[in-house]
């Protein structure tokens, strides 16, 4: 079974909208300033692309940063001034169809996913 990270998805979808682009590996590495192996890497969700090396990717494409990363499945934080989404753990909470067992689960998952996204995010972790 293919992993299905929002990582491999990312890499799946920059491979996908280049090869639409009719654009060979080599060509686009050069375009966007990596090499062919890193992109690779990157294409087949071995390792993420840092913030900038994603810019010059989506620049290259033609598309946005935030379009990659909704289509990958990354939760974004809202931007200074941007009005947050609805309070997903409280909705959890008061889903009374679910049990407790299954609603502490449920957020459980959900601190999950945003915690790995605040991680994959960090600029620490970006310089690994």
């Amino acid at each position: 079974m293919q992993n299905k990270t929002p990582q491999s998805l990312l890499g799946g979808i920059i491979r996908q909208q280049r090869e639409l682009a009719a654009m060979p590996m080599r060509h686009f590495a050069n375009a966007v300033g990596i090499s062919n192996a890193y992109l690779s890497q990157i294409e087949r969700g071995l390792r993420a692309p840092s913030d900038a090396v994603l810019e010059a990717i989506a620049d290259s494409l033609d598309v946005s940063t935030d379009e990659l990363y909704d289509r990958a499945g990354f939760v974004r934080p809202p931007k200074a001034g941007e009005q947050p989404e609805p309070d997903l753990a409280a909705a959890i909470d008061s889903a009374t169809e679910l049990t407790t067992a299954q609603r502490r689960a449920m957020a459980e998952i959900y601190r999950g996913f945003v915690a790995a996204n605040h991680v994959r995010r960090s600029p620490q972790h970006q310089a690994e």
